[in-house]
């Protein structure tokens, strides 16, 4: 289901941060950014669903042992590192939309492809031939949209400089997967999938962007470009099912078939576990797989809430149905072999899900009951094991992906998050029965539902993001500027009225020149030289005609600081009335007797360091790093932005998010799942958490393939044994 409106750099925002300032761009041009980032980012996402389908097509076709280990060493990396790629490339998407005008995006794209090994010079002509095609069919859109881009924003925007050009896009791309650790072979395939789910859609993104600027009043008078490309579209869809879309689920059901036929000797071992009295008899005919679905669809209906789960087990349940089968037909009737099998490896699945600690046990409790939907789903289209675009098993990875962080306590579950996959359950339960149709209705509605969900608690991971930096940076300004203070006056004998306005009022003028210009600014410097100059202005025994030199612009800049503050004026009166009592006693020959009605010209001892009222101590003291937890040292400085750790307090536990990292003072910041700040730790104590298991990292992979890699672990290890 498509959905329009304003979108925010969600996934970017996660490991971005406050790292990229927010542009400022028109508002009008953020809406053409926003649509074209949601465009491209569903282009990405059918980008990756499609990958691993070609990948193995490839491995199966190779005949080279070592190529069929390329392909899928590939297919790993691939998925491990999807969400990088994604993120890094909406992450430069977004930066060059901010500097749109200004920087040419495709500079360090010319850089890499200046050197002339054979394979970049290969790589260089296949993108050539991307761009040109894209700009062969979609030019004049493309034209007619750098026109209006240059038209709102008043400046020059070269086609070379458009952050949504062909040439672009594929150069946001390569630098997103710079470091997947493929072949040239490999990003070549990659190459060719991104033209085609992503370069192939890009006429309908500057459609989009050109009727919205129009609309708006940006250049109206310009001829829509022809609809060729759209008609064309029209016509290669409605071939695809019968060509591409159909060959690929040919070929993704026939790989799966030959996936679950080299699994069948690991499952032999589990036979005769369902109806064992009616298997073991000789004479038994196997059902029909269509019989067995049925049987299937009749307990759907049946199974319980999940607070009654442990009542309804499935082999139990088919063994009554087939007693009563047997007993109407006269004859005895067993589960086919292969059927059998199949049960027995969505048994081992769900037996991995139910046991699997990185998912809520609540969100354990609702899958469970998809049992019975999956089993239906396996028996009909094995390629559920080969295709990672097959919408059921996509719709199992988004919502455990979604519902990683539901804390275990009874508050706060039936959230509209829980209520929606409940619902989604249900309907499955209710409404399934051979058409997988329903499997991508309710995944189209759920992406839809979770999309608007990560955004709203994305914004707030981005105010707590902003603020804790914004904390760190404050914390750091004020610790130099006691620096600097404990520098000039720990150990001296001053009057008395100097270090308190120094302290004060001074340090709120260092403070501000630190946290807007920075320390290497004039501004900082000149607000260190007033006070040095200052400290020189009070001491005794000076000549007359160098301080009368010193004094006007002395005070000049003691003024415009602190009016800076916002000082007190009556304050600020007395503080000059006594510095020029100050003045003139460091111009006497001898220092008169102080008067008993100015204390505050009395001379002091700064014997303590001075800390500042406001000064806070790091989060958590360096640690001695012990050989004892060195692995988990290194486990957390690994740790990435957006990863799920779960903490085991006395009476609950608590699921949060790596959502900041603050380098300055060693802070590590998580928040639950609606972007609320929750724990704080450094790198040091949360290694420390994890070695005595008070937290631990929890693993967001993708469910189903988490648990299919277990289930083929454990049956390897099991034939071994």
């Amino acid at each position: 289901m498509h959905k329009e409106g304003k979108v925010v750099p969600l996934a970017a925002a996660i490991d971005r941060g406050a790292r990229t300032p927010l542009p400022c761009l028109p508002v009008l041009l953020l809406q053409v950014r926003d649509k074209a980032a949601l465009q491209l980012r569903q282009g990405l996402q059918a980008l990756f669903d499609n990958a691993d389908d070609t990948l193995f097509e490839m491995a199966d076709k190779a005949f080279e042992r070592c190529d069929q280990n390329l392909y899928f060493e590939a297919m790993r990396d691939l998925r491990l590192k999807r969400k990088s790629i994604e993120r890094g490339f909406l992450d430069t998407f977004y930066d060059t939309f901010a500097s749109i005008g200004k920087v040419d995006p495709l500079g360090c794209l010319g850089e890499t492809q200046s050197a002339a090994s054979k394979a970049q010079l290969e790589r260089a002509s296949a993108l050539e031939g991307m761009v040109a095609r894209v700009l062969s069919r979609d030019g004049i859109a493309l034209q007619q949209m750098g026109l209006r881009l240059q038209a709102l924003l008043d400046r020059p925007v070269a086609e070379q400089q458009n952050p949504v050009g062909p040439a672009a896009l594929c150069g946001y791309f390569l630098e997103a997967g710079r470091n997947l650790g493929v072949g040239l072979r490999v990003k070549l395939v990659l190459l060719k999938l991104f033209e085609r789910y992503v370069l192939r859609d890009v006429d309908v993104l500057y459609a989009e962007a050109n009727q919205l600027l129009a609309a708006a009043g940006v250049l109206p008078e310009l001829q829509p470009a022809p609809r060729r490309r759209a008609e064309d579209r029209r016509m290669s869809a409605g071939r695809r099912p019968a060509n591409l879309e159909a060959q690929g689920q040919v070929g993704a059901d026939s790989a799966g078939q030959a996936f679950f036929a080299s699994l069948q000797a690991l499952l032999a071992p589990s036979r005769g576990q369902i109806a064992p009295r009616l298997q073991a008899v000789a004479a038994a005919q196997p059902i029909s797989t269509g019989d067995l679905l049925r049987l299937l669809s009749h307990l759907q209906h049946y199974v319980p809430a999940t607070q009654a789960a442990d009542d309804f087990e499935l082999g139990q349940q088919l063994e009554q149905l087939l007693l009563r089968v047997s007993v109407r037909s006269g004859t005895r009737r067993r589960i086919a072999t292969a059927d059998e099998d199949m049960i027995n490896l969505v048994g081992l699945l769900f037996g991995y899900i139910h046991n699997d600690h990185n998912l809520p046990p609540s969100l354990r409790a609702l899958i469970a009951r998809l049992h019975i939907p999956l089993l239906k789903v396996a028996l009909l289209d094995k390629g559920l094991f080969s295709r990672a675009s097959h919408p059921a098993r996509r719709l199992l990875n988004e919502i455990a992906a979604a519902a990683i962080g539901w804390e275990q306590g009874g508050e706060g579950l039936r959230d509209s998050l829980h209520l929606r996959v409940e619902r989604i359950i249900q309907r499955l339960l209710n409404d399934y029965t051979e058409d997988a149709c329903l499997f991508a209705e309710l995944l189209d509605e759920f992406l839809a539902f979770s999309h608007d969900e990560r955004r709203r608690n994305e914004l707030l991971e981005q105010r707590t993001r902003d603020a804790e930096e914004g904390r760190a940076r404050t914390l750091q300004a004020r610790l130099r500027v006691q620096q600097v203070l404990n520098q000039r006056l720990r150990g001296r004998v001053l009057p008395q009225v100097v270090v308190q306005m120094l302290v004060q009022a001074w340090s709120q003028v260092l403070l501000l020149a630190w946290l807007k210009q920075g320390e290497g600014s004039p501004v900082w410097r000149d607000a260190l030289a007033t006070m040095d100059t200052l400290l020189v202005s009070i001491a005794p025994h000076q000549a007359c005609e160098q301080l009368l030199q010193q004094v006007p612009g002395l005070l000049k800049a003691l003024r415009e600081g602190l009016a800076g503050v916002a000082l007190d004026s009556s304050a600020t009166r007395d503080f000059f009335q006594q510095l020029e009592q100050l003045h003139l006693r460091a111009c006497s020959a001898c220092v008169p007797p102080l008067a008993d009605d100015h204390p505050a010209l009395q001379e002091v001892r700064v014997a303590e360091d001075i800390v500042l009222a406001l000064a806070e101590e790091p989060a958590c003291a360096p640690l001695h790093i012990a050989d004892g937890f060195a692995a988990q040292l290194r486990q957390v400085q690994r740790l990435r932005i957006g990863t799920w750790v779960e903490v085991f307090d006395e009476d609950d536990t608590l699921r949060c998010k790596l959502v900041a990292r603050i380098d300055s003072n060693d802070r590590l910041v998580f928040a639950n799942r609606t972007g609320m700040k929750v724990r704080e730790w450094s790198t040091g104590s949360l290694a420390q958490a994890l070695q005595r298991g008070d937290a631990r990292v929890l693993d967001d992979g993708l469910l189903f393939e988490r648990a299919l890699a277990s289930v083929l672990e454990a049956l390897r290890q099991q034939q071994v044994h």
